[in-house]
């Protein structure tokens, strides 16, 4: 049982990373300041600097969602990474942004209220700026979303106003910068995203171990970096098309504010201990871009899309994973 979940999890790391390749890579690859071999090459590397240079505090937020015995706690795992990786998949064929934070805090939430009700779940709050538990986590996931909105709109405002009088001969050095915040982004990315793999890793071992502390070994970091590596080279192309092309036609100047925007976030959000995801933030950053450039060519209906789907993975995940929780006590 062990063996196997730690498949799953590796398995939603991957998937995380297929649906998530679009968020480090969108930006730079529909400016064609990078082409696609490259702007994924800039990305492994940076997830899996990000995934081992930022620390754990994301998967012992993730850890401490569940409150549940230990003679629980693998079915509760079995049957939460059923209902993230079903819904994952599901929005991946549909080409939509999937919050992965969403999803996975849905999903853990669901399966322990199956098995124990309000006292199987940590409901937590904030500390602070840091997180705890499931409201600390809700947080953090809205203020997230806003946070990049609002960051990305006064930057390319701001952006806009001091290069009002440039030329063409600022197209190359903007995409140079793109570049770099692409490779911050996947930093960014590597740093949060990955650490939710490696909390559900290490409450599996915690819980195979029945009276094992909860850690997270070198080894658990590493495979958790290459599962998010391995999607992201596989590519969530249909993301890719609707965060550059079918929410906001960008140029360099918004791939570079956008991308840099969202890096800023999410490395708050890491070094706090804030499971968020990415398509969390890189979305509304691209929404503040095209809103700080003309209102009126943004596709809000593609974003009424995104936040729809954004509202229902939370309930949609929690429920697959109550609904399997009894498949996989029987299994057991």
């Amino acid at each position: 049982m062990v063996a196997l979940l730690i498949v799953m999890a590796l398995a939603f790391g991957l998937v995380n990373g297929v649906h998530d390749a679009g968020n480090a890579i969108a930006a730079p690859v529909v400016t064609r300041a990078l082409r696609p071999a490259g702007a994924l090459g800039i990305a492994a590397v940076c997830h899996v600097a990000g995934a081992l240079l930022l620390g754990t505090a994301v998967a012992a937020t993730v850890a401490g969602i569940v409150s549940v015995s230990a003679h629980h706690l693998l079915d509760v795992l079995a049957a939460a990474l059923t209902g993230a990786l079903a819904w994952n998949l599901f929005t991946l064929r549909l080409g939509l942004p999937c919050s992965s934070g969403h999803c996975l805090v849905g999903a853990l939430v669901g399966a322990a209220l199956a098995d124990g009700g309000g006292s199987a779940v940590h409901w937590g709050g904030m500390h602070g700026l840091r997180p705890a538990g499931v409201v600390g986590s809700l947080v953090w996931l809205v203020l997230s979303s806003v946070a990049a909105l609002a960051l990305a709109l006064v930057g390319i405002v701001a952006a806009r106003r001091a290069l009002r009088r440039g030329s063409r001969r600022i197209v190359g050095p903007l995409r140079r910068g793109e570049i770099l915040t692409s490779a911050a982004l996947a930093f960014a990315h590597g740093s949060n995203d990955s650490q939710k793999t490696m909390g559900l890793l290490a409450l599996t071992i915690a819980a195979g171990d029945r009276v094992g502390p909860l850690s997270v070994p070198l080894w658990v970091k590493l495979a958790a970096a290459v599962a998010l590596t391995v999607g992201t080279s596989l590519g969530g192309w249909r993301v890719v098309r609707t965060l550059g092309r079918r929410i906001y036609p960008f140029r360099a100047l918004g791939g570079l504010v956008s991308q840099g925007a969202a890096s800023a976030v999410v490395v708050a959000a890491s070094v706090l201990g804030a499971p968020i995801s990415t398509t969390d933030v890189v979305a509304p950053a691209v929404v503040g871009v095209g809103a700080g450039q003309r209102w009126r060519h943004v596709r809000w209906r593609v974003v009424e899309q995104i936040a729809l789907a954004w509202l229902v993975t939370l309930p949609a995940s929690g429920i697959v994973a109550a609904a399997a929780l009894p498949a996989w006590r029987a299994l057991g």
